[in-house]
């Protein structure tokens, strides 16, 4: 028999939390608050912008919080206040106390987008297709003062296909996580009772994107720059630059058969409707779907169609100075 409606709290900040939200408000759950990151600037303005969780909680009349701690007493008193029977968290963005944790009858739930304890942290989605894992999923899990390190209470998976982006990915999970929480919520105190501890052994971390790995190193393997291209699209999207023009890559594949091996890397080996054939550090990474400053992203056929001149063969991408990764 499902439990009693609960009152809930939510705390979330982009739009992946944003779809579990209007999942509880669609449910027969009480969402009594709605937590937030503050408004950050953005766009060519850097007007201030409220994140999509805030938007959607606006509209549904929510009151709406957006501390930039909550390890502050009065923001505590504030929270405890609400005497809400669980916090929903998910990619929340800011760290929750242990006086928070223990403050809802019961705790805290965080939605999280990997199989735990694979993919901990910040950017599991993109980090799951560029290591080239080949399944991933939702872990539903009670949070306790470790990062996501908590006992496992229901978990889903889904399979990363070859073609996968970051962006299908986001939304396949965004879809599989809403219903496993509502599951989750029906009978929280059996799935308590069933929850499994995470096996530390298994665990790795998924650090947080830095837009300086979206731009290519063309001396590591075409293998590996697929996996990214798809995993940073559609953020923050990799790019490579030549005469001081960046080229944006929003689709590419890597070549079976093996480039020359006297190429240098990021050499344009070849041009024509099936895409700019470019040399890696092993085989080749072939783009076919780029964007130049100012325009849209095309198919490189498309863009060929105008600028086949500044496309040729023998033309050197830009190499960036050698790091650890490269």
């Amino acid at each position: 028999m499902p439990e009693p409606s609960l009152r809930l709290i939510f705390a979330g900040t982009p739009e992946f939390a944003a779809r579990h939200l209007q999942a509880l408000l669609d449910s027969r759950h009480q969402v009594i608050a709605v937590y937030t990151q503050p408004d950050r600037p953005a766009g060519r303005g850097k007007q201030l912008q409220a994140s999509p969780v805030k938007q959607l909680a606006v509209a549904a009349g929510l009151p709406v919080f957006q501390p930039v701690s909550l390890r502050d007493s009065e923001e505590q008193a504030r929270l405890a206040a609400l005497q809400a029977d669980a916090m929903v968290v998910v990619a929340y963005g800011l760290i929750l106390p242990q006086a928070v944790l223990d403050m809802p009858r019961f705790g805290c739930l965080n939605v999280h987008a990997s199989l735990l304890p694979r993919w901990r942290g910040a950017a599991p989605i993109q980090r799951a297709i560029e290591a080239g894992d080949r399944v991933t999923g939702i872990t539903i899990m009670q949070m306790e003062a470790g990062l996501d390190t908590g006992p496992m209470l229901s978990v889903a998976s889904c399979p990363i296909n070859p073609d996968t982006t970051g962006g299908a990915l986001h939304d396949t999970l965004a879809g599989l996580g809403a219903p496993l929480l509502l599951s989750v919520l029906e009978d929280l105190p059996g799935h308590f009772a069933r929850a499994r501890p995470q096996d530390e052994g298994q665990a790795c971390y998924a650090h947080k994107i830095d837009k300086a790995e979206a731009c290519v190193d063309w001396r590591q393997p075409a293998e590996q720059l697929e996996r990214r291209v798809r995993a940073f699209n559609p953020f923050p999207v990799c790019h490579t630059s030549v005469n001081g023009e960046r080229l944006r890559i929003w689709a590419a594949r890597a070549l079976t058969e093996p480039g020359p091996e006297t190429s240098v890397p990021g050499t344009l080996l070849r041009a024509d409707r099936q895409g700019l054939d470019v040399s890696c550090g092993q085989g080749v990474l072939r783009l076919t779907r780029v964007q130049l400053p100012g325009g849209k992203a095309l198919a490189v056929e498309d863009l060929l169609n105008s600028r086949s001149d500044r496309l040729q063969p023998g033309l050197q991408f830009d190499l960036p100075p050698a790091g650890p990764s490269a």
